[in-house]
């Protein structure tokens, strides 16, 4: 999610909210008391950290690590840090209690209430708040010197060193990745610093157990629909770019850390494609405290703000009760299997989902029309986007009536409402059946995935445990898309999807007959008569 970066000065006795962050909301949201925090808090003297944890200013490449310049230096240099402090075994436990008393030595202000909640054993740690809160009310600060950024690690990084790694990533056709991966390089330096980093203790806080796509196995994506498929091995094969093949070659890095059986590369880049967050100016940034915000797809009760300085805020969008989580939005909420596939959850309140159409060809006539995963909806309730329709309705006349496809996209081009819902009306029964004989053929495929991912409890505990949150999804898919076939199937009331044994009335013109058809467990009819 894109988060805004304008440079406005918020009034520091915080006697009213940011205009960057009133705008939207309602009058009553905007005007507040002074009970925000005071100026002669840490917020106005933010380098609390001891001596240990003081966080470097930014500075040259030279200032920030000397070695750079010499890539046989640099080996011997890291090599004297302690990266085997952090243990990243699936299992270890996350030291949340020591970052948090390290975020209050650097700074990092909470308001009343703000509480880091655990579940699961502590994998699952997220903020809350245990009072309520009004709308426009800050609830986190942290300083601009605790901030992990791509920008700021591209100017710690990057030297003529580097040019060799830089070219192999760009080989492997990764220049969308370019700022991720000098962010996790950043990550790693650090990680090698071990407890000399003067972000140790956060990272000692993160998870070691991870549900997205590149910690997935292979009989997990065999679990997954064909779309989700492709995605999550997409995803898993960036990964292994990214985190495997281009480390070789980073001068600054020693083998034993690149090597270590334990992948901290890996774990690197789950930690940059989970927490960071991208601002306007294009800059990706990790937000030690903030990250502990969960995505929300029906609310969002954080606003981020970024000061002149580059600090971070944090601001309630409405007013917010006790025991609720402080939740931002990571993605479109209305594409759970991104959210699945990138950080690893699936969130119930989804409330559509992609239909899941690839289409042999995509022109520039389906592109203007409207086709893209955001766009080309179904919804929980079986209602489909406008765009759905228009898009079947254009691939219908491509084989059909040339002069009406042009007028589609005429009328789609100039605005002419009229028209288009004269030719959807005209085609509807083409275009019903089509989406129809779609969304059939799709819930034959995901019933086939989710048989394979009902298997033995303990299988799944031991082997596979993300396989019952892949299920989850499945099953949410399905539903959506059964919700359409309710919706627009002529008869709405024939369940004939979930049935195993069907009798077929076959006739030609001069008679009929009956035909028997059973399904195996395969999913494969087979029927005698007729």
């Amino acid at each position: 999610k894109k988060i805004s970066s304008k440079q406005v000065q918020p009034n520091l006795k915080f006697t009213m909210k940011p205009h960057a962050l009133t705008k939207g909301l309602p009058i009553a949201y905007i005007s507040w008391g002074a009970t925000g925090f005071a100026p002669s808090s840490p917020f106005t003297n933010h380098n609390q950290c001891t001596n240990r944890h003081q966080l470097p200013l930014q500075g040259t490449l030279k200032d920030t690590l000397p070695s750079l310049v010499d890539a046989s230096d640099a080996i011997d240099y890291v090599k004297l840090h302690d990266y085997a402090a952090y243990d990243i075994f699936e299992g270890a436990p996350r030291e949340v209690a020591a970052m948090e008393n390290w975020a209050t030595e650097c700074g990092v202000q909470r308001s009343d209430g703000f509480k880091l909640t655990q579940e699961n054993k502590g994998k699952e740690v997220y903020a809350t708040t245990t009072q309520d809160v009004p709308a426009g009310r800050p609830v986190l600060f942290v300083p601009e010197s605790l901030i992990l950024s791509s920008n700021k690690a591209i100017a710690e990084l990057r030297s003529a060193e580097m040019a060799e790694a830089e070219r192999f990533v760009m080989s492997k056709g990764a220049e969308a990745e370019y700022r991720q991966w000098y962010l996790m390089l950043k990550i790693l330096k650090e990680i090698q610093n071990g407890k000399d980093s003067p972000w140790f203790h956060w990272l000692n806080s993160m998870p070691r157990y991870y549900e997205n796509a590149a910690s997935m196995t292979d009989i997990c994506l065999q679990c997954l629909p064909p779309l989700m498929r492709k995605y999550a091995g997409e995803e898993r094969d960036k990964q292994r770019r990214l985190s495997k093949e281009s480390m070789d070659m980073v001068p600054f890095l020693c083998d034993d850390l690149k090597k270590h059986p334990r992948d901290f590369c890996k774990w690197a880049y789950q930690i940059v494609y989970t927490r960071s967050v991208e601002t306007e100016d294009g800059d990706l940034r990790i937000v030690p405290m903030a990250d502990y915000f969960n995505h929300g797809s029906d609310f969002t009760e954080i606003s981020p703000y970024y000061d002149e300085a580059g600090n971070y805020y944090a601001y309630t969008t409405y007013d917010v009760s006790a025991g609720s989580p402080l939740r931002i939005s990571y993605a479109d909420p209305r594409n759970p299997s991104f959210l699945l596939g990138r950080y690893g959850f699936f969130d119930q309140n989804c409330p559509a989902s992609y239909c899941k159409l690839l289409p042999p060809t995509v022109n520039q006539d389906m592109l203007d029309l409207g086709y893209s995963h955001e766009r080309m909806i179904f919804y929980k309730t079986g209602e489909v986007a406008d765009e759905v329709w228009d898009i079947f309705l254009y691939i219908h006349l491509s084989s059909t009536n040339i002069d009406d496809q042009q007028t589609l996209m005429r009328a789609h081009r100039e605005g002419d409402y009229n028209t288009k819902l004269a030719l959807h009306e005209k085609y509807y029964p083409a275009t019903s059946a089509a989406l129809l004989e779609h969304v059939d053929s799709f819930i034959l495929e995901i019933d086939e995935v989710i048989k394979k991912s009902e298997v033995h409890p303990v299988y799944i505990k031991n082997e596979h445990p993300r396989l019952p949150l892949i299920h989850r999804h499945n099953q949410f898919v399905r539903e959506t898309f059964a919700n359409v076939r309710s919706r627009y199937s002529p008869d709405p009331e024939v369940n004939w999807q979930g049935a195993t044994r069907v009798t077929v009335e076959e006739c030609d013109d001069v008679e009929c007959a009956l035909a028997e058809c059973e399904r195996d467990f395969q999913g494969n009819w087979m029927c005698e008569g007729g």
